[in-house]
């Protein structure tokens, strides 16, 4: 791959399938020696790593092995795992598929499918209100649906809304859509709108409980989830 510097990432869009920016933003994170971070086990177990090579042609990268054998064999285990960085402010996850041994410069190294999907994530640009915890607000994510779960909201804005779910069996990568999922604010009626997952990353509840928490962004909202939102900022 071509030589790039370390570019500024202001530029990056949310969501991107381009081959050409997803190298540009891996770039980026190479250039910088950006860590890596793979949740295992739930959250139980951590792969730690960074970028050792990027190579759109032949569509592959390759990731230092990390520190931690178990998370090395929990991650070879897996037929595609999640990644996250955290450059700057910025929240970048991407999913990659096929995890073998490999070497580079003579090294161990992890080789990897070339990611399809790549997620930035900054600040909203849409007014978002944190949901207070006494306030239950929920949804059921694909309703009817294979992947039907429950989740719970922490905040939304009128792009989308961030959520917990408490499963670890449920994987949320960047760009999965969940259709068909019913909202439910208080004082009106639930509402229905498709979801496409922007990004997802563990957190520890006070409790020291760990969840998953995601945001997604609404798919071609109709009238009346808009109208359910617009109202619900009003208040």
């Amino acid at each position: 791959m071509a030589k790039q510097s370390a570019a500024d990432l202001s530029t990056t869009g949310i969501m991107s399938r381009s081959k050409e920016e997803i190298a540009r933003v891996l770039a980026v994170l190479l250039a910088r020696g950006q860590a890596l971070r793979c949740d295992l086990a739930g959250g139980e177990m951590v792969f730690e790593s960074k970028l050792l090579f990027v190579d759109p042609a032949r569509a592959y990268i390759l990731l230092a092995p990390g520190a931690s054998l178990p998370a090395l064999n929990a991650l070879l285990a897996r037929p595609r795992a999640s990644f996250q960085s955290a450059p700057e402010g910025w929240h970048i996850e991407f999913a990659a598929s096929a995890p073998q041994r490999a070497e580079h410069d003579g090294k161990p190294a992890v080789r990897l499918a070339f990611p399809e999907i790549l997620v930035t994530q900054q600040r909203r640009a849409q007014e978002r209100i944190a949901l207070k915890p006494q306030v239950p607000l929920s949804f059921v994510a694909d309703a009817g649906g294979p992947l039907s779960f429950e989740g719970e909201l922490i905040d939304v804005s009128l792009g989308g809304f961030g959520f917990l779910q408490y499963s670890p069996d449920i994987t949320l990568e960047p760009g999965t859509l969940l259709r068909r999922c019913r909202i439910e604010l208080p004082g009106h009626p639930a509402a229905n709108a498709d979801l496409e997952v922007r990004y997802s990353r563990m957190n520890t509840l006070p409790d020291g409980k760990r969840v998953i928490r995601s945001g997604c962004c609404f798919v071609d909202p109709a009238p009346e989830l808009c109208a359910l939102l617009e109202s619900f900022f009003r208040r």
